[in-house]
C-alpha cells in the first residue's frame, strides 16, 4: 500500500579505496615474485613445505588482485542492469580463493603425515635460499601495506595475506636449517603441516562467511527478533512481517520488511514520519548500521489480504 526506501547513500561504495591502489600494486608485484620463486624452488627441491607455501602464496596473490579489482570496481557507479554495481565480485573471488586454500591444506595434511614416516631427500641449501627469498619479499610487502592496513576492509585483508605468507616462509627457513644442521628430514613435512594448520582455519572461515553472503543469510551481528521488537515498540506500528536481512558484499548489509500501521496514519499523513523512525532505528540501534533499508507500509486490511503461501514471518 505504501513503500519506503532510504535513498541517502550510494551503491557504488567508498571512493577513497582508490587511494591505496599503488600500495596494493606493489604488494601484488612482490607476492607474484614469491610465487614464481617458490614454484621453481618446489620443483627443484621436492619440498612439501615449499610446495604448500607456494600454493599459499598463489592464494595470497589472488587475494591482493581481488583487492585491486575491488578497489577499482567499487569506483564504478551502479546502473539499471547492475543495481549493486560490482560489489559482490569480492565475495565470489574470496570463495574461489578459500576453496583453493582448503584443497591445498587437505593435501598438505595427508602428504605431510605420509612424509613423516617416509621422508624424501630435500636439499637444505636450496630450500633455505628460496625460503629467504620468500620471506624478504613478504617483509617488503608488509612494510608497504603496514601504514594503510586499517584504512578499509581491502587493505586489512591484503595485510593479513602477506603476514600469513611471511609465517609460511619462516616455516620453510626453519625446516631448511633443521635439515642442514641435524639431518632430520621430517622437518620439511612438519613445516608443511605447520603451514597447513595456518591456512585451513582461514580457508574454512572465508568459505563459511562467503557462502553466508551468497545464501543471503542474516548477518551474524544482527538479531532479527530484536529488530522486530524495536520496530513494534514504535507508536502506531501494529505488526511486522516478511522481515529479511542479508549482505550484498563486505560492509553492505540490507534489510526489508512489511510494516502494518494504524489506518489513520495513511489519512493524517503520519506514515512518512513513522518510516523515518524505522529507518533511524535500523541505522543506529544495532551492532551494524543498515543504510540500505526498504519498508512497505500497509494497513491491517492489506496485510490480511496477502496470500498466506507467500507471506513469511
Amino acid at each position: 500500500m505504501g513503500a519506503g526506501h532510504d535513498h541517502s547513500h550510494s551503491h557504488a561504495g567508498d571512493a577513497s579505496t582508490g587511494d591505496h591502489r599503488t600500495r596494493l600494486w606493489i604488494a601484488f608485484g612482490l607476492t607474484l615474485v614469491i610465487v614464481v620463486a617458490q614454484a621453481i624452488g618446489a620443483v627443484l627441491t621436492g619440498s612439501l613445505a615449499l610446495l604448500t607455501d607456494t600454493a599459499h602464496a598463489i592464494a595470497d596473490a589472488s587475494g591482493l588482485l581481488v583487492a585491486l579489482i575491488a578497489a577499482s570496481l567499487m569506483l564504478r557507479p551502479a546502473d539499471p542492469r547492475r543495481t549493486w554495481g560490482f560489489r559482490r565480485v569480492e565475495v565470489l573471488a574470496a570463495l574461489g580463493q578459500a576453496t583453493l586454500l582448503f584443497v591445498v591444506g587437505i593435501y598438505a595434511l595427508f602428504e605431510g603425515i605420509k612424509r613423516l614416516f617416509a621422508p624424501p631427500e630435500v636439499p637444505a641449501g636450496e630450500l633455505l635460499i628460496f625460503g629467504i627469498v620468500g620471506l624478504v619479499a613478504n617483509v617488503a610487502a608488509i612494510i608497504v601495506l603496514a601504514s594503510s592496513r586499517e584504512a578499509n576492509f581491502n587493505m586489512r585483508a591484503a595485510f593479513l595475506e602477506v603476514m600469513n605468507d611471511a609465517l609460511g616462509s619462516l616455516g620453510v627457513i626453519v625446516s631448511a636449517i633443521v635439515i642442514a644442521t641435524t639431518g632430520f628430514l621430517q622437518a620439511d613435512a612438519l613445516a608443511g603441516l605447520f603451514i597447513a594448520t595456518l591456512i585451513l582455519p582461514r580457508a574454512v572461515k572465508i568459505m563459511r562467511e562467503t557462502l553466508s553472503v551468497l545464501m543471503e543469510f542474516t548477518p551474524k551481528e544482527l538479531d532479527l527478533a530484536e529488530v522486530r521488537q524495536h520496530i513494534l515498540e514504535l507508536d502506531h506500528v501494529l505488526d511486522v512481517h516478511d522481515l529479511h536481512a542479508s549482505t550484498v558484499a563486505t560492509g553492505l548489509p540490507t534489510i526489508s520488511a512489511h510494516v502494518v500501521l494504524d489506518d489513520e496514519c495513511f489519512t493524517d499523513g503520519h506514515a512518512p514520519l513513522i518510516l523515518q523512525d524505522i529507518q533511524h532505528c535500523v541505522r543506529n540501534h544495532f551492532p551494524i548500521g543498515i543504510e540500505h533499508s526498504t519498508f512497505q507500509l500497509e494497513t491491517m486490511a492489506a496485510s490480511d489480504a496477502e496470500q498466506p503461501s507467500v507471506r513469511h514471518q
